[in-house]
């Protein structure tokens, strides 16, 4: 039996969003995965539903009229991945800053947009984001994936 240890400031539901150009990306849904998959990979969560329901990337896509550098280009990608306060230290950023700009580049199938994709990180204060109405801490989300484990431990299928 694998035995798992929660640290409640190791828990976080990320959200990731991703604006483009329309047509950026043949599959923005299969794109928004890799991403949610990619984040929830560099922050070492453990796979159960809790984390795989709640770690969810969003493709906003825009006219190219409504983006623009100084030159008037418009085919730049931003992607924002919102993650609690001290998720990601200095290695994990590097690490979901690369392989993120690289699943952007591939799923366009062009290489280059890699230097047109911005990727920021922001983080959110404890209790900063919630879901079903409530502002979870770190405290909040531990106890749910403890629940979870042991339902699962109990051959449950825990919840989400």
């Amino acid at each position: 039996m694998t035995r798992v240890i929660i640290v409640a400031a190791g828990f976080t539901m990320p959200m990731i969003d991703v604006y483009c150009a329309t047509g950026t990306f043949a599959d923005p849904h299969a794109v928004a995965r890799d991403l949610a998959a990619a984040v929830m990979k560099w922050e070492k969560v453990p796979r159960l539903p809790l984390f795989q329901k709640n770690t969810a990337a969003f493709v906003h896509e825009l006219p190219a009229g409504a983006i623009s550098n100084v030159d008037g280009d418009s085919n730049y990608v931003r992607v924002q991945v919102l993650t609690p306060v001290g998720v990601l230290d200095r290695d994990k950023q590097l690490g979901v800053v690369s392989e993120l700009t690289q699943i952007v580049a591939a799923a366009a199938h062009d290489p280059t947009l890699s230097q047109r994709t911005w990727v920021l990180i922001t983080e959110s204060p404890e209790g900063g984001w919630g879901i079903n109405g409530h502002a979870n801490t770190g405290a909040d989300i531990a106890q749910a994936a403890r629940a979870q484990i042991a339902a699962l431990g109990a051959g449950g299928k825990g919840s989400t």
